[in-house]
C-alpha cells in the first residue's frame, strides 16, 4: 500500500515500540578509532594490512592517547568503534574508550578481552570460515584461532561472532553458525573483499547469492541468534539500495575533517557530518573506516551498509515494507550496540525477522536451490 507518510506508518504498534525505542537512545555522533598499528596474526586479505594502513602515522603515546579521548569528548562524540591492529593487545586505551563513550570493538579473538571492567562492550569476534578455512586464512595454515576464540567467550553474552563469508565457501555458513550459536554468542554476517587477488573461492565478484540463501535458512533456523536481516544481507552484498548502486560516490563513512572528501561532501547524497576514521598516530584521519586509496566498489563492510541504509531514510517511506527494512535496520545497529534494552531487544529478533519478509525471502531461497 502506497502512503509514504512517516506518521501513518507509526501506527503499527510494533513499528512504533522500534521506533521509540530508537529514539530514546539519542541519535549518535561516531568516530572509528585505531588503538594500535600492532596485530598478532595477519589474516590474508585483511583491509587493514592490505591497505597498508598499519603504517599510516608515527607511533604515539598514552598521552596523545589521553587527549584524543579529551577532544572528542569536547567534539561530541558519544560512540566508538575501536578497529584497526588488535585492540585487545592495548587492554589500558580500551578500558579509557569504554569507560568515556558508548562503543563496540572487533577483536581476533585470540586473546580474551576480561570480562571484569568491560562488561557492557559489544565484541565481534572474527571467524572466516569453518575450522579449516579459518585455519587457512587466519592461521597462515599453521595456527587455530576458531577453536580458541570459542573458548575464550563461550556463552559470554557481550560477544558475538563477526563471520566474513566467502562466496566459494558458502556451504561452511551452517556449520559455522552452529558452532556458533552452540557456544552461547549470536552471529553477524559480513561479506569477503578479495583485496589481495586470492582468487577462486575467495572472489568477490562471484556474487553472493548462494550465501544469501544459506544466511536466510539460518535466519529461519536461529532468528533469536542472527544479527544480520535478509534486507541488509541483500544491499550489502549486491551493493544496490534502490536507484543508487554502492562506491565512494555514496559511502556515509567518510571523514569529514579530511581535504580528500572535499568533492565527496559537495555531491548531494547523504553523509556523517561528525564522523572521522583515526589512524593508530591518535592525529591523522584516513579516507574512510577501511580504504585509503583502493575503489570501494569491493567494500562489502556490514557496517558501512548499515550507514548508508540508515542515511537514507527518506528513500524508504515510498512503502510500509520500505519503512520496515528502514526501521529494522536502525534498531538492529542500536541493539548490536547496546544502545536500547539489550533484554527487550533480544525478545524483538524473531520477530523483527518475520516483519522483513523472512518467509518471502527463504521462499526464494529454496526456489533458487
Amino acid at each position: 500500500m502506497q502512503r509514504g507518510s512517516l506518521k501513518e506508518y507509526l501506527t503499527e504498534p510494533f513499528l512504533k515500540t522500534l521506533y521509540d525505542e530508537v529514539r530514546k537512545a539519542g541519535a549518535i555522533r561516531s568516530i572509528s578509532l585505531d588503538l594500535t598499528h600492532e596485530c598478532n596474526i595477519h589474516c590474508k586479505g585483511c583491509y587493514y594490512f592490505s591497505q597498508q594502513i598499519n603504517r599510516l602515522g608515527s607511533n604515539a603515546t598514552d598521552g596523545d592517547f589521553d587527549r584524543l579521548i579529551e577532544s572528542e569528548k569536547e567534539r561530541g562524540t558519544n560512540f566508538v568503534t575501536v578497529v584497526g591492529g588488535e585492540p585487545s593487545l592495548e587492554l589500558g586505551r580500551l578500558k579509557k574508550v569504554y569507560d568515556n563513550f558508548k562503543m563496540n570493538v572487533s577483536t581476533n579473538g585470540f586473546r580474551k578481552i576480561p570480562y571484569e571492567g568491560f562488561e557492557q562492550m559489544p565484541i565481534g569476534v572474527s571467524v572466516w570460515g569453518n575450522h579449516a578455512t579459518d585455519r587457512k586464512m587466519r592461521g597462515s595454515g599453521k595456527r587455530d584461532i576458531f577453536p580458541v576464540a570459542l573458548k575464550n567467550y563461550r556463552n559470554d553474552s557481550r560477544a558475538f561472532w563477526y563471520y566474513t563469508v566467502t562466496p566459494g565457501n558458502a556451504h561452511e555458513i551452517q556449520q559455522v553458525t552452529e558452532e556458533c550459536v552452540r557456544n552461547g554468542n549470536r552471529v553477524l554476517y559480513t561479506f569477503y573483499s578479495d583485496l589481495t587477488n586470492m582468487g577462486g573461492s575467495y572472489d568477490h565478484r562471484q556474487g553472493f547469492q548462494f550465501a544469501r540463501e544459506e544466511i536466510a535458512r539460518m535466519i529461519e533456523r536461529f532468528p533469536e541468534h542472527i544479527l544480520l536481516s535478509n534486507y541488509i544481507g541483500e544491499v550489502v552484498s549486491t551493493g544496490k539500495l534502490f536507484e543508487q548502486e554502492w562506491g565512494y560516490s555514496v559511502c556515509t563513512s567518510i571523514s569529514t575533517n579530511n581535504p580528500v572528501n572535499a568533492e565527496r561532501l559537495t555531491n548531494g547524497n547523504p553523509y556523517s557530518p561528525h564522523f572521522r576514521a583515526y589512524n593508530a598516530d591518535f592525529l591523522t584521519t584516513r579516507r574512510c573506516c577501511t580504504a585509503t586509496t583502493r575503489s570501494c566498489d569491493s567494500c562489502l563492510d556490514v557496517w558501512q551498509h548499515f550507514s548508508w541504509i540508515i542515511l537514507n531514510m527518506k528513500k524508504h517511506l515510498t512503502t510500509e515494507a520500505d519503512f520496515t527494512n528502514w526501521l529494522t535496520t536502525m534498531y538492529l545497529f542500536y541493539f548490536i550496540n547496546r544502545l536500547v534494552d539489550w533484554e527487550k531487544g533480544a525478545a524483538l529478533l524473531p520477530e523483527i525477522h518475520r516483519r522483513i519478509g523472512m518467509e518471502r525471502f527463504t521462499a526464494e531461497a529454496r526456489k533458487a536451490s
